[in-house]
């Protein structure tokens, strides 16, 4: 019974001793192998992306007012959301000053009228010479005009609307002191209106919409509402605060419900088309919506990891279009365990 159990007790440790022994060599062989992977070839394709903007409705009579010269503010009549009749008084400036300037203008005047007459009498009677009747004559037209100048400057000390319309936003209070055409009112028109909506946009995506591309405006004020519209301008220059570029979108159904200056969110769909690579999102690393990074292989042996541009993201792919131009194959699966340079080995 002894020797039985001693002789069990060898080959167990027999049994152990060969698995310590041949575990480094699996450990080994594992180390050693290289990484599985999936490909898939890098083909660019043509597709139109969709232009994501936010903007603000306006209509297209939108008018700022404000006076013609400066000065106290005297009255303000209308509120914001008001609406105003064509040839209503709006507001006013305190006249005291103008009003002095008038009668100093209309004296002058006066005065240079009786020396022109005394002057031409004299000038007939060959009394007076010739330069003095014309410079009379100057004078005399001189203010002229200037009563003409304060006239017309007296009757843009107040605002009048200029058609039927509402008021949209109120600048000043009475009281304040504007300068000479600082914006006082804004108005626009009633019932002749025709809305818009102007968005900002990137360099990249302003110049990937075009004059009469398609347009679709969602607000919060009726989510389930989809506004229709077309682009109907572009902007030639940035904004030089905020560096976007504008589109103006005509809108082709014109609700009831929008008002100036709500907000809204809109899908251009821009008629262009792109050569972009498609990529599904698993095979891209370390990305955002600019840029981000993907192995590619070109001998099939050795993965390289670059840096590639994306344009869109999709639903169900990223569209790129820089980075793979001396790319033959994209990894598409395995990427997660790989670094520049590691061996892999493709399998379908």
């Amino acid at each position: 019974m002894k020797k039985n159990i001693l002789v069990i007790i060898v080959l167990f440790t027999g049994i152990l001793c060969s698995c310590y022994h041949k575990q480094p060599e699996k450990m080994l062989s594992v180390s050693a192998d290289t990484i599985p992977v999936k490909i898939s070839n890098l083909v660019k394709k043509d597709v139109t992306i969709p232009v994501y903007a936010s903007g603000q409705f306006l209509t297209d009579d939108e008018t700022v007012l404000s006076f013609k010269t400066g000065g106290i503010v005297e009255d303000i009549f209308v509120r914001e959301g008001d609406c105003v009749k064509k040839g209503q008084v709006l507001a006013t400036l305190n006249l005291t000053e103008i009003k002095a300037l008038e009668l100093q203008a209309e004296l002058s005047y006066e005065k240079a009228k009786r020396d022109l007459e005394r002057v031409k009498n004299l000038y007939n009677d060959s009394v007076a010479t010739l330069e003095q009747y014309q410079n009379c004559k100057t004078a005399f037209d001189v203010a002229n005009e200037s009563l003409s100048s304060v006239k017309f400057n007296m009757s843009y000390s107040r605002i009048i609307a200029m058609n039927d319309g509402y008021v949209l936003k109120k600048y000043v209070n009475p009281g304040q002191f504007v300068g000479a055409g600082n914006p006082v009112i804004q108005c626009n028109g009633a019932g002749s209106r025709f809305w818009k909506f102007r968005a900002g946009l990137s360099d990249r995506e302003w110049s990937a919409v075009a004059i009469h591309d398609l347009a679709e405006i969602s607000t919060d004020a009726s989510p389930q509402t989809k506004i229709k519209g077309v682009v109907a301008g572009k902007s030639k220059e940035a904004d030089p605060y905020t560096g976007t570029f504008f589109v103006e979108i005509d809108i082709t159904d014109q609700p009831d419900f929008i008002a100036s200056g709500l907000y809204g969110k809109a899908i251009i769909t821009s008629q262009k088309k792109i050569p972009v690579w498609t990529v599904p999102y698993e095979a891209v690393l370390e990305g955002n919506e600019r840029n981000g990074y993907a192995y590619i292989t070109n001998d099939l042996k050795k993965a390289i990891k670059i840096k590639i541009s994306i344009l869109h993201l999709g639903k169900d792919e990223i569209y790129v279009d820089k980075g793979f131009e001396n790319a033959s194959n994209l990894i598409v699966s395995g990427g997660a365990y790989l670094s520049d340079g590691s061996l892999i080995k493709v399998y379908k």
